[in-house]
């Protein structure tokens, strides 16, 4: 069998942001050594187009599932590394296609460094005469079962047989940060980690209203946080209480205007922790026409209260969608359990899908909401939660 040494990790769409690269290529690289801090023997190599991790006789799979949480990788290869001489790369060629159960091939090398005597292709063929000589494979250039990768630089040759997909996107905090409106449903720990994957780091604010909001229902919001923050590292957690502020929408408005009405206060609130905490955007889950609060028309009057861009990753997917990518990213068993947050405890029975602007004011008019908005802000409680650190952290 053959053992692997050393892990190849490539780029993909960092290749497109030009001078940037380098402060790009240096996150990701911090990131990954972050996501790989429990394993203290490997050795890391960074280039400008390649990070090469040494494995030191650590466990393949363990290293693969970490790093398929890193955004900004695009694939990596388990390989293995041998000197950049074609004795040597024809012979580590031969041992991958003699450890395969597969009856067709074919070889893939790039060259990097072009001083090698043999072109790309030359290196193809000199080890693929040694597999035809030595095995009963058969060359199939267009559906091989079988890839025998290499890439050779100057000092040494990585050869491989394997290209897992990385998570894409580009390192986690690489892009500002945003403050997200986390709910404890199935849509914005979705939009958390969509966020994440274009690269900006993520801030959560939560509104609670207690005591018609439990502390199961707290905690649910937490443990979603600490799920989805192992693609960045941890994830602050602004919770705010909104009773009171809650209570006096229902008593200026009514059940039918209720939603879109708190979700005005809701966004007003957001932005002064937003500028508070250093976010730049707003972010939510947010998909047009799902609720009441999500057609068009509520969502311009909702958006119109805040001055900051509001990021809406979700805003064209179904929820057969989001549903799919909350089981992929394990927050989905977690967002149904049955606690209730602020948004559903007074669920009503038929909400304005069209509220109009003016209309909106003249209803907020009846209380001195700024006073409301200001004190919900003076009073949030900020939390730090880790990847699988369920205690809570107060700043």
């Amino acid at each position: 069998m053959v053992k692997y040494d050393t892990v190849l990790i490539r780029f993909g769409e960092l290749s497109t942001k030009g001078k940037n690269r380098r402060d790009f290529i240096k996150r990701l690289d911090k990131n990954i050594k972050w996501m790989l801090r429990d394993y203290s023997d490997l050795e890391f190599t960074r280039t400008h187009d390649r990070i090469y991790i040494k494995l030191q006789g650590e466990d393949t799979d363990e290293i693969a599932d970490k790093l398929k949480k890193v955004f900004g990788i695009s694939s990596f290869s388990f390989t293995v590394k041998v000197p950049s001489d074609i004795e040597s790369i024809q012979k580590e060629g031969l041992r991958v296609a003699q450890d395969t159960d597969k009856k067709t091939f074919k070889v893939i090398a790039r060259r990097h460094d072009k001083t090698f005597p043999l072109t790309s292709d030359g290196i193809n063929r000199a080890v693929a005469s040694e597999v035809l000589k030595n095995t009963d494979l058969k060359v199939d250039v267009h559906h091989p079962q079988l890839e025998i990768q290499i890439e050779v630089h100057e000092q040494d040759t990585y050869i491989t047989s394997e290209k897992i997909l990385g998570a894409g996107g580009y390192p986690a905090g690489i892009n500002g940060k945003c403050l997200l409106m986390l709910s404890g449903g199935i849509d914005s720990p979705v939009a958390a980690y969509e966020l994440m994957k274009r690269g900006i780091q993520v801030e959560a604010v939560h509104f609670a209203s207690p005591p018609y909001t439990s502390d199961n229902a707290r905690q649910k919001v937490l443990d979603l946080a600490e799920m989805v923050s192992i693609y960045q590292g941890r994830m602050k957690v602004h919770m705010i209480n909104f009773t009171d502020l809650q209570l006096e929408i229902y008593k200026a408005a009514g059940d039918p205007y209720a939603v879109t009405l708190m979700r005005r206060m809701m966004f007003r609130i957001a932005q002064k922790v937003a500028e508070k905490s250093g976010c730049i955007a707003l972010g939510t889950g947010e998909s047009v026409g799902q609720v009441a609060s999500q057609t068009l028309e509520s969502i311009a009057c909702i958006n119109s209260t805040v001055s900051i861009p509001v990021l809406r990753p979700l805003v064209c997917m179904d929820k057969v969608e989001i549903i799919a990518m909350a089981r992929k990213i394990g927050t989905y068993e977690t967002s149904i359990q049955p606690y209730e947050d602020c948004c559903t405890i007074f669920d009503p029975k038929n909400p304005v899908t069209k509220l109009t602007e003016k209309k909106a004011f003249g209803y907020e008019n009846k209380f001195d909401w700024l006073k409301m908005v200001n004190d919900c802000v003076d009073h949030e409680e900020t939390l730090v939660v880790r990847p699988e650190e369920k205690e809570e952290v107060f700043l």
